[in-house]
């Protein structure tokens, strides 16, 4: 069984089990979340949309890598260079319940 969930402006497909990480959630470590799937699909090949719950556990929050913005014109005498780091909220899904 599986499930499409949304979070911070982005979809996931999850299963039970699965580890992601997703952009950063306002919750501590060890704490349960859940989410509403936008699609379940069950063993035998039904197809719900909408309905039943996923729930989650955080599990740790950190950065991902550096990403590195160079912006620059040619002839110009213009380069910049800026970092970013995107916080994230890592998070394993801890079952898919149906109604």
């Amino acid at each position: 069984m599986y499930a499409i969930i949304e979070t911070g402006g982005k979809q996931y497909m999850v299963s039970p089990g699965d580890k992601l990480k997703v952009e950063k959630l306002n919750l501590n470590e060890g704490e349960l979340v859940e989410f509403k799937p936008v699609l379940v699909r069950k063993e035998n090949g039904e197809v719900v949309l909408q309905k039943g719950k996923v729930i989650a556990e955080v599990l740790r929050h950190g950065k991902h890598k550096k990403v590195i913005v160079f912006k620059f014109r040619a002839k110009k005498n213009y380069k910049r260079w800026r970092g970013h780091r995107q916080p994230y909220t890592e998070i394993i899904i801890k079952e898919i319940q149906e109604v």
